[in-house]
């Protein structure tokens, strides 16, 4: 027990840290000894950020990008999901295999054919850049499909008797049921797309459309030595996913223990 709080300690104090030197005053944060606490706290740094640096334009960029995402990629993996739970189709496991295997591929090697096609498209330099390559996931398709397994056929089969339509029986059975598992994915989603760092990097050129991320990475390279202004940057960037997580956390632990042993 002693070793598991030491342990919880040590990951939890770097995120404090930083929290706590983003309302230090300017140089405070890179005395010696170290500064736990500011002297006096102060919102100079924020009103920096969010005045001076304009990061209120890379906020609502990668806002707008992560929940379109989110909400795109939740309706067509849950329908994907579907597919494979509850449909019968001819090399229907051969093809789940094969998706499935796909996950053991590193992202780093698809970066490239990715962008030609992108590139080709015409989407370099676009949203749409951003929105295509996250509007699946195999990740997702699988998730959602093992937990869809762990609902009874019986009751698809009653509403097919009530003379329901298969997106009636989706929409209004399957989605109410797989809320939980929806919601883990959902937060999955946001924070991946939320935190994506390389991706927006390599596909966008326009400073104006830059993320969070992005944009806080050149930032650093600016202002490099004013240490008390990149950690208001990085408590900016993270705070609206863990606000999230843990609004949702009762769902998301439901999401991941329901279905998921079921085959």
């Amino acid at each position: 027990m002693g070793l598991v709080i030491i342990l919880a300690v040590a990951t939890i104090m770097p995120l404090l840290w930083m929290i706590s030197a983003s309302f230090m005053p300017a140089g405070e944060a890179s005395v010696y000894p170290p500064r736990y606490l500011p002297s006096h706290f102060t919102l100079l740094h924020y009103v920096t950020l969010f005045t001076r640096l304009t990061l209120t334009r890379y906020f609502l960029n990668s806002a707008f990008l992560s929940i379109v995402v989110t909400f795109i990629s939740l309706f067509l993996n849950s329908m994907a999901g579907y597919g494979f739970a509850k449909y019968r189709f001819r090399g229907k496991d051969k093809l789940f295999g094969f998706l499935v295997t796909t996950m053991v591929v590193p992202a780093q090697v698809t970066t490239l054919p990715l962008f030609l096609m992108l590139n080709k498209m015409g989407f370099i330099n676009t949203y749409m850049g951003i929105i295509i390559p996250g509007l699946t996931s195999v990740f997702g398709i699988f998730l959602i499909r093992q937990f869809m397994l762990s609902i009874p056929d019986s009751l698809i089969e009653a509403a097919q008797l009530d003379g329901a339509g298969d997106f009636k029986i989706y929409r209004s059975l399957i989605l109410p049921l797989c809320k939980p598992i929806l919601i883990t994915l959902g937060i999955f989603t946001f924070m991946g797309t939320w935190n994506d760092f390389l991706w927006p990097l390599i596909v966008l050129t326009d400073d104006s459309m830059y993320t969070l991320p992005v944009a806080l990475a050149n930032l650093s390279g600016e202002h490099v030595q004013d240490t008390e202004l990149m950690m208001a940057g990085s408590v900016v960037t993270i705070l609206p996913v863990m606000i999230l997580f843990f609004a949702l956390q009762k769902y998301y632990m439901n999401g991941l223990m329901g279905g998921s042993l079921k085959e």
